[in-house]
């Protein structure tokens, strides 16, 4: 592999790398009941991300590229959403540990293969379910950054803390929060009234 691909796949793994900390970073902290709960009406919860995109990484980082490892996804035909959720019995401990081992499995693949080498997603139409390697840490590296999206609204909801990462929240200092809350309500307030005034979008609202 040459050296500027060493570079463009150092970056997104690197990338990749923000993504899965920030999610295992949004259970620190948390009862076993708020890692756990699911807390839209779709059953997301905590836990379950953290489960669901190490099944992610472990179907298209290894069993894709036909690399053998200890650990198998939890995903099947007869429950398609046995990924998204951690039962009873499987503790805290055993979920994280498990994506922390995803990621060395993980890592093994990006040693072996360059960014160019063909994989085999058997849940793909063809011709796309041929893609790089390098397509497919895209691709990953983006969806993990969307469920820490979604992590990062999950646990707001359940104690309020916010934050991009323990280090560095990003988010301004000194931040009176209940007042910028109550600036964003007054203003969507203003507008839903000016828009109903003008028999615009929201006006056939309750």
């Amino acid at each position: 592999m040459t050296e500027p691909d060493d570079a463009l796949k150092a970056d997104l793994v690197r990338y990749l790398q923000h993504g899965r900390d920030a999610v295992v970073w949004k259970l620190d902290g948390l009862s076993e009941l708020d890692a756990r709960r699911p807390l839209t009406p779709t059953g997301t919860s905590l836990l379950g991300l953290v489960k669901h995109l190490a099944d992610v990484e472990l179907g298209y980082f290894v069993e894709c590229f036909g690399r053998e490892a200890p650990d198998r996804t939890s995903w099947s035909h007869d429950d398609p959403l046995a990924d998204m959720w951690a039962t009873a019995d499987e503790s805290r401990e055993d979920v994280v540990g498990l994506y922390r081992r995803v990621w060395e499995h993980a890592a093994g693949t990006f040693a072996a293969l360059p960014l160019d080498a063909v994989a085999s997603v058997p849940w793909w139409s063809p011709p796309g379910d041929r893609p790089t390697l390098h397509r497919l840490l895209v691709h990953v590296a983006t969806e993990t950054h969307r469920h820490a999206g979604h992590a990062d609204v999950l646990r707001e909801l359940v104690d309020g803390a916010a934050g991009m990462r323990p280090e560095s929240t990003n988010l301004p200092d000194g931040t009176d929060w209940p007042t910028h809350v109550a600036r964003v309500q007054a203003a969507a307030e203003q507008a839903d009234r000016a828009a109903r005034a003008a028999g615009g979008a929201g006006a056939d609202g309750p």
